[in-house]
């Protein structure tokens, strides 16, 4: 894994901070909708396809913040069940970055040394074969792991989650092992693509789109919500730090 402040200084020219801001508690699950990328390339001359890949390395910067904070649990959008359909070549050239991204955290040095566990949730089937290898291949490599977790939502939307955990139980029903009256909160989260994924205390969404497009609409209910008025390559330490200093202020002022 790459030195966190590579991509924002030599490539942004954004200054980070040496240390975190502030002290005390963290959130356990921080959520990130990384929106942008494309008006990003827009803006800067650059094709989508390496913009992408720049936010792909931008998911590693969030990573790396995460683990020197002590944040346990770090959930990010990758691929919606609405970008299927976006035109066939930015398709491709996002298949191409997810196959050899979910290959890299299969070796990368500090998942290993921080015990990283990496799960892929969504629709996965929908994805090519190549792309479904790569996330077979990260999460065999990290399923032994349980000290943090980072959660890749591809082919994934909140409403696709919640219709097939109602069709797991619906075949419950069928089969006699479940009946109508039993099901509540409970037996419905435990038939959400990843059950033990605790809800999120914060959920960051970039780009400045004040909305939270069906991420993790079972679980984010509670949610405090971050906006951040930057594209998803251009966030850097500083504005994941503003984040979670938000966060503690609300979670003060709730306490108060």
């Amino acid at each position: 894994m790459r030195n966190s402040a590579t991509l924002g200084s030599e490539k942004l020219g954004v200054e980070e901070p040496e240390k975190p801001v502030g002290g005390g508690r963290v959130p356990l699950h921080v959520g990130v909708i990384p929106d942008g990328n494309r008006r990003y390339a827009q803006e800067k001359g650059l094709s989508k396809a390496e913009a992408h890949a720049l936010g792909a390395e931008k998911v590693e910067d969030l990573l790396e913040w995460s683990l020197d904070l002590g944040i346990r649990y770090v959930t990010t959008y990758a691929f919606s069940t609405k970008n299927f359909k976006r035109p066939d070549e930015e398709r491709e050239a996002l298949m191409e970055i997810y196959s050899e991204k979910f290959r890299e955290i299969a070796r990368d040095e500090r998942i290993h040394e921080n015990e990283v566990q990496v799960r892929a949730i969504g629709r996965k089937r929908l994805f090519p074969p190549g792309v479904r290898s790569a996330i077979r291949v990260a999460e065999e490599a990290t399923c032994g792991y349980d000290r943090f977790h980072l959660t890749i939502g591809i082919g994934y939307g909140g409403r696709a989650e919640i219709v097939d955990a109602v069709r797991k139980l619906c075949r419950r029903v069928t089969r006699g092992d479940l009946s109508v009256d039993e099901i509540d909160e409970g037996r419905l989260n435990s038939a959400m693509y990843y059950p033990s994924l605790p809800d999120p205390d914060l959920v960051i969404r970039t780009s400045g789109e004040k909305r939270i497009s069906g991420f993790l609409l079972w679980q984010a209910a509670g949610s405090k919500l971050h906006f951040v008025d930057k594209y998803w390559p251009e966030f850097g330490k500083q504005d994941f730090m503003n984040a979670i200093g938000d966060w503690k202020n609300h979670r003060y002022r709730d306490s108060s």
